[in-house]
């Protein structure tokens, strides 16, 4: 349903993505981990249409996204909803008219049309009685709350969560972690989750792909990656700051990759 293909994608000198890889099938929770600052957030941005690939195709629903004229990307992203990192609320909004925002951009919804589909999509948040509230009088986890609110507002067939629990305290972490796996179950829609909190992985992920010196390093589904022989995702899944040996993650990455077998949608 959401493939990247060979997508390559780089910043000046920096190269960030080089021959990305991965399919996301309908009903999943796709979890991609790796490194801060190895890209995991620019892949999620060509879903959306934010960012255009140098190289390579995205495409969501056999639709190519970097080809679409301006009007079907529009339509495309009213069915993705997209959980920004830290939220990403309007201070100057009430909590109410911050999770209405995407709903007021549809002509076909009246107000009272809007202000049902707000309550519902706070109600399902647990977060009812916030609507004429501000960002600012919510702690950190209830913002992040509201941004899932906001997303799911729109009814989407995905949702894209962009480094969901950073920042929380472990408490606040699970329940946040509890939310996805109820968006992906109560109301079925898709999921790919951008972390490198590894309890969180093992708890929404249906599969997980690491990212690593830009393209899938090894992806599978939760057993798969805690059972993984793999010496750059072992060292990050275990959180050692040096591989098994002592030996610089570099040159690991040299001498296993034959080693590695690529799962469905991956490669090493």
């Amino acid at each position: 349903m959401i493939k990247w293909v060979d997508v390559y994608k780089g910043f000046g000198d920096k190269k960030v993505l080089e021959g990305f890889t991965l399919d996301v099938h309908e009903g999943e929770a796709v979890v991609i981990i790796g490194y801060s600052g190895s890209g995991k957030s620019v892949a999620i941005k060509h879903v959306v249409g934010l960012l255009e690939p140098d190289r390579g195709t995205i495409e969501v629903d056999d639709k190519d996204v970097p080809t679409l004229p301006r009007k079907e990307l529009y339509e495309l992203r009213a069915h993705i909803g997209y959980v920004f990192q830290f939220a990403a609320l309007f201070d100057s909004m009430t909590i109410g008219d911050n999770v209405a925002m995407g709903l007021r951009k549809r002509p076909e919804m009246s107000e009272s049309d809007i202000q049902q589909r707000v309550s519902e999509a706070l109600e399902l948040v647990d977060l009812p009685d916030v609507q004429q509230r501000y960002p600012a009088e919510l702690s950190g986890g209830m913002r992040k709350r509201v941004g899932i609110a906001r997303a799911v507002a729109l009814r989407p067939k995905y949702i894209l969560y962009d480094e969901p629990t950073t920042g929380l305290d472990p408490v606040t972490s699970a329940v946040i972690d509890e939310l996805m796996i109820r968006m992906r179950e109560k109301l079925g829609v898709t999921s790919v989750v951008i972390t490198h909190d590894m309890r969180s992985a093992y708890r929404v992920g249906s599969r997980i792909a690491m990212l690593y010196e830009g393209r899938v390093r090894q992806v599978g589904t939760v057993d798969e990656i805690q059972q993984s022989k793999d010496p750059i995702v072992r060292q990050f899944i275990e959180g050692r700051a040096t591989l098994e040996g002592g030996e610089t993650a570099s040159a690991a990455a040299t001498a296993s990759a034959a080693a590695v077998t690529p799962a469905r949608g991956g490669r090493a």
